[in-house]
């Protein structure tokens, strides 16, 4: 069933897959050129980004003006502060696919309604590595607590 927040983040989703398509942020070869800074840089996504920090950063102050949001109850505003190998390792990742492959997440999405095959081959690569990922934390979280049980129980 579509309740008005499924539409609210549909529509939001649709508006923002057009703007990556419109600023061809859904286009490797544009997005390669512009992570070329050695080469034939192209800059103009610098502007893309910098229209959208700016957009941001004025309406955010607008909207957590408000005692909570129009949908939801309360805000989700990120507070981790800590750079920990989760984060940096991440990231890291990230970027080299991202140089690498031309595409990121939100983009490689919405250039998949261009039905090239190379959107497909990157999008099913990356759910595998998010399903990996997952799994790879998940093991390492359980062995943290069996350390921390081992630790407890010899005190």
């Amino acid at each position: 069933m579509m309740t008005l927040r499924n539409g609210v983040a549909l529509a939001a989703g649709l508006l923002f897959g057009l703007g990556l398509a419109v600023s061809q942020m859904a286009n490797p070869a544009k997005v390669q050129a512009f992570l070329d800074v050695a080469g034939a840089w192209d800059p103009s996504l610098a502007l893309v980004m910098l229209g959208a920090v700016a957009v941001t950063f004025v309406i955010y102050r607008f909207v957590l003006r408000r005692p909570r949001p129009v949908l939801e109850n309360r805000f989700f505003v990120p507070v981790g502060e800590a750079l920990d190998r989760r984060l940096i390792g991440g990231a890291a990742v990230f970027g080299i696919g991202w140089g690498l492959a031309g595409f990121c997440p939100g983009p490689a999405i919405s250039s998949l309604t261009f039905g090239k095959p190379e959107s497909f081959v990157f999008v099913a690569a990356m759910l595998v590595g998010l399903g990996l990922g997952r799994l790879a934390f998940a093991r390492a979280s359980r062995t943290v607590d069996a350390e921390s049980d081992l630790r407890e129980a010899a005190a």
